[in-house]
């Protein structure tokens, strides 16, 4: 597929947040892309789809007015407009979002003894000296001691408590936050017990969120490792707890050497119980295993999927050719769970300027913005959305198309996440709209 420099630049328009096509000037436009043929080689399981990478890494049509890189100041927007903005968030770790202080108590609570030190500020900054090491194998071995503390009802309880409220604080008002219980489960508990004391921490963490002001709807992903053998019994987990707060079922770990296609047993019993599925792919490794999260195992949602990228084709002249999978993933709006700064720090992208979100938002993906793990990344759904800001002056408009990305693409039941669209986040953009517009009047 082929879009000319003008469809980007059309594509660029945001002034319809709550549609995934755009608004040009005042009447509705749907953008038609040429066809072209594809000389690409066809996705067979015998020859996927080859590492095609764009011949420019950011989007190579910037919107009216913008300087690549260097949003205006009057675009940019202010921490304190950003963190008072209704967000969503679909991927987050639980195991990656503890506070440093958390560790260190529950360390010295139920003696884990494998801290580099009990400085909670020292402490933080090995893990995320740790994480930033350009490699997602080495990124993963900073869990160790988040995990390590995590192995008894009342410290999973308190973590999943903490991070309730921590989402609370920094303006979400929906999560859907993910965990391996099977990591959990050193020192005996069952994997339903690990479950049931997430789920506990949630609800505390909900009322906590919702009287001091912030109210939070948490739901739970259930996870499996994809180095392990245990996918088919947290599958069943998962289904059994879809009433209790669970809303679907993903496998994280390393990409590279365990295709997502090892877990197809898991995966087939997900869709025979019409549960919902996200798949860790297209982070570290490449467009083969976002093909199959997609084609064999019948993954909604990709967990960062930034590799799509590979299959998209920038030209010299701003026309961008679309390899059969990348229209694919757009065409069928498959949600696209980017971490911006975790894939900086795991090499999926070589700066948050150089990042493909800017290219994949122009084109209209079904894009969304997450945290990844705070801890590890030391981010905030806040700070990420500031610093994609920064790079390429979103704006309130843009953020709130993000947000509501997020929420279409979220597992809830519809009449949740439609009641969250239209009496959260719309009214709350428009507040930020009109306190704006009263700033530059009085200014």
């Amino acid at each position: 597929m082929l879009l000319s420099d003008t469809n980007l630049r059309q594509l660029c328009v945001v002034d319809r947040p709550d549609d995934d096509t755009c608004r040009l000037g005042t009447s509705a436009t749907l953008i038609h892309a040429e066809t072209a043929s594809d000389t690409s080689m066809p996705l067979t399981s015998a020859a996927p789809a080859p590492d095609r990478r764009p011949s420019h890494p950011t989007s190579p049509a910037a919107p009216p007015g913008h300087r690549e890189g260097v949003p205006s100041r009057a675009m940019t927007l202010s921490t304190e407009t950003i963190v008072a903005a209704p967000k969503a968030m679909l991927h987050d770790h639980l195991d990656g979002g503890l506070r440093p202080s958390t560790i260190v108590d529950l360390a010295a609570e139920y003696d884990y003894r494998g801290l580099p030190t009990t400085d909670a500020d020292a402490l933080a900054a090995h893990i995320r000296r740790g994480a930033d090491r350009k490699s997602l194998e080495l990124y993963l071995e900073t869990f160790s001691h988040t995990v390590g503390v995590m192995q008894e009802r009342d410290a999973i309880i308190r973590v999943a408590q903490e991070c309730a409220e921590d989402l609370a604080a920094d303006g979400i008002v929906y999560a859907e936050v993910r965990m391996a219980p099977e990591l959990c489960t050193e020192r005996g508990l069952t994997l339903d017990e690990v479950q049931a004391a997430i789920m506990e921490g949630y609800r505390r963490g909900e009322a906590a969120a919702a009287g001091a002001g912030r109210p939070i709807v948490m739901r739970s992903l259930v996870t499996a490792m994809r180095q392990a053998a245990r996918s088919v019994e947290v599958a069943e987990l998962a289904v059994r707890f879809r009433d209790q707060g669970v809303v679907g079922f993903d496998i994280a770990g390393p990409e590279a050497g365990f295709r997502p296609t090892r877990h197809l047993d898991a995966f087939e019993y997900v869709r025979r119980e019409n549960f919902h599925i996200t798949i860790h792919a297209g982070e570290s490794f490449g467009l083969p295993s976002i093909w199959e999260a997609l084609q064999y195992c019948g993954a909604e949602r990709l967990g960062h999927g930034v590799r799509i990228v590979d299959d998209i084709t920038v030209r010299d002249d701003g026309s961008v050719e679309l390899g059969r999978l990348a229209a694919f993933v757009r065409d069928r709006r498959v949600p696209l769970e980017m971490c911006p700064t975790s894939n900086v720090h795991t090499a999926a992208a070589a700066s948050i300027a150089e990042h493909p979100i800017d290219l994949l938002r122009r084109l209209r993906y079904r894009v969304t913005v997450n945290t990844d793990n705070r801890l590890m990344s030391g981010v905030t759904l806040s700070s990420e959305f500031e610093a994609l800001d920064a790079a390429f002056g979103l704006g309130l408009g843009e953020m709130e198309w993000l947000t509501i990305n997020a929420l279409k693409s979220a597992f809830a039941p519809f009449d949740e996440r439609l009641r969250l669209i239209n009496e959260v986040v719309k009214p709350g953009y428009a507040r930020l709209r009109a306190g704006q517009s009263r700033v530059v009047a009085v200014s």
